[in-house]
């Protein structure tokens, strides 16, 4: 094998590719990302078992073949070449070594045979469709920060996406929770997306490919079966596993009578909760909002650290109401709105309060309260 290659485009596949290889890896091979040079181009392949990543790019191929090389080696080379350089790739068969050239610069990197990379089965995939990438990515965004990390409840560490109908619409409808969040985001039913198994998408798998839609435009062709989920950009494939579990009933933790609806200024709202978590307890992360009419008073009190209070006007004519959240977990929601104001719906001190971007009436989000 021998190619040479611009350094821009061979660092923005490294780049993708590696990031799904793990740093400490028990079986060698899992280091080493796999290139092949064939036809004008060279194919990039990295894998953990779970997730596999393949990119192509173009080429100047003198020689075909293919190799496997340490994956985040070869990519701290690349990125330390000087920009706009040309990258020569040979491999020295004999000696078992890949030879990689830029200018004055010479590399030998160790290799493995290529028979040894593990190929991710193939599976018939009877799910396609297609949707624009920012649709795709906007449902990622709105959703993937409630991922549960916890791992005995392994059926929470991913997106739960599925289809429903709803007011006469068929929707794509992704959900995520840790139990004490809960964030939903929908869009209109893609063309072939009727009928497909309901799925739980890791939450590595979220990441990565909530990476590669930052940098996608177009469309973003989607197979899936019970068991694994393609994602098809312009010349990426992303392919994953799928966790083998059931997601919860998450619509019984939706309230669907909770009376109380208070109006904020979203910026305003996050300024005051972020000024007096600044006081709160590192573990609990407590504020209590004391709601009276159209006024809204934030208070934490930490016996360690002191005291803090803040207060807003707001739209709020129910009854005087006290209630305690998560600081971070309210922020991390409020991140999510992107109209300027934002509807949370509550009932009392021990229910789940909903909220709603006034801007956005296909994302919905469900915070559980906590003593303070």
């Amino acid at each position: 094998m021998r190619t040479i290659i611009e350094k821009s485009a061979l660092l923005k596949a490294l780049n993708h590719v590696q990031s799904v290889v793990e740093r400490r890896n028990t079986i060698p091979i899992l280091s080493n990302v796999l290139l092949q040079a064939q036809g004008g181009s060279l194919s990039l392949t990295a894998t953990d078992l779970e997730i596999e990543i393949r990119e192509k790019i173009e080429a100047d191929v003198h020689q075909e073949g293919a190799v496997t090389a340490p994956a985040h080696m070869l990519y701290d080379i690349v990125r330390k070449l000087a920009d706009g350089a040309q990258v020569e790739l040979a491999l020295d068969a004999d000696a078992g070594r890949l030879n990689l050239s830029s200018g004055p610069s010479h590399f030998t990197l160790q290799t493995l045979p290529k028979d040894d990379f593990p190929a991710m089965s193939q599976d018939e995939m009877p799910v396609a469709f297609a949707l624009p990438a920012e649709q795709l990515q906007s449902l990622i965004d709105r959703t993937r920060f409630a991922i549960s990390s916890e791992e005995t409840r392994y059926y929470l560490n991913g997106i739960y996406l599925h289809t429903v109908e709803e007011g006469g619409r068929g929707l794509l409808r992704a959900v995520a929770t840790d139990g004490h969040r809960l964030a939903q985001a929908q869009i209109n039913q893609p063309v072939g997306a009727a009928g497909m198994p309901s799925i739980i998408v890791p939450r590595k798998t979220v990441n990565e490919t909530q990476k590669l839609l930052e940098e996608a435009g177009g469309e973003v062709s989607v197979q899936l079966s019970d068991t694994r989920i393609n994602f098809a950009f312009e010349s990426i494939v992303l392919t994953s596993k799928l966790i083998d579990g059931k997601f919860p009933d998450y619509t019984r933790v939706i309230p669907s009578s909770n009376d109380k609806t208070l109006s904020v200024d979203v910026r305003a709202f996050k300024q005051s909760v972020d000024r007096v978590a600044a006081i709160s307890n590192e573990k609990s992360r407590a504020v209590k909002l004391m709601l009276d009419s159209d006024r809204l008073m934030f208070s934490v009190s930490n016996p360690d650290g002191g005291s803090a209070s803040d207060e807003l006007a707001v739209a709020y004519d129910a009854a005087s109401l006290e209630i305690g959240f998560n600081a971070r977990y309210l922020l991390d929601i409020m991140g999510q709105i992107e109209g300027e104001t934002a509807s949370m719906e509550l009932a009392d001190a021990g229910s789940p309060t909903i909220v709603r971007d006034l801007a956005d009436k296909d994302a919905l989000y469900v915070l559980m309260p906590m003593r303070v």
